[in-house]
C-alpha cells in the first residue's frame, strides 16, 4: 500500500471518530448506532478515495489540494446525506472540510 493511501485512511477513521462524537451528541447515540456507524464509515470511504486520487487535477495551481479535497469530500459527504434523508446537515459540512484536511494532510505526509 502506498503511503498516501495508507495516510487517506488512517485519516479518514481518525476524523470518523469526531463525526461520531458530533452526531451523537446533537441526534442521540442510542438507537442510532448503525447511523453512527455509517458515519465513522464515510469518513474511512472518503480518506480511500482521496488517498487514490493522488494525481487528479481540478487546478492547475497550488491550490489544487484544497480544491480536489473540496470537491472528493463533498461527493463522498452527499452519499451519506442524501440517503440519510438530510438527517444530518452540520455532517454534510464537516465532511466537506474533512476532505480538505485529509487531502492536504496525504498530500503534505507523503
Amino acid at each position: 500500500m502506498n503511503r498516501r493511501l495508507a495516510i487517506g485512511l488512517l485519516m479518514g477513521a481518525f476524523l470518523g471518530i469526531f463525526c461520531i462524537f458530533g452526531v451523537g451528541l446533537r441526534i442521540g447515540f442510542d438507537g442510532n448506532e448503525l447511523f453512527l456507524f455509517s458515519m465513522w464509515y464515510n469518513r474511512v470511504v472518503m480518506g480511500l478515495v482521496i488517498g487514490l486520487a493522488g494525481g487528479l487535477q481540478f487546478a492547475d495551481s497550488k491550490y489544487n489540494v484544497v480544491v480536489r479535497g473540496l470537491v472528493l469530500g463533498l461527493v463522498v459527504t452527499a452519499a451519506i446525506t442524501f440517503t440519510s434523508e438530510f438527517r444530518d446537515w452540520p455532517s454534510f459540512f464537516a465532511g466537506v472540510a474533512y476532505g480538505v484536511i485529509i487531502d492536504w494532510v496525504a498530500t503534505r505526509y507523503s
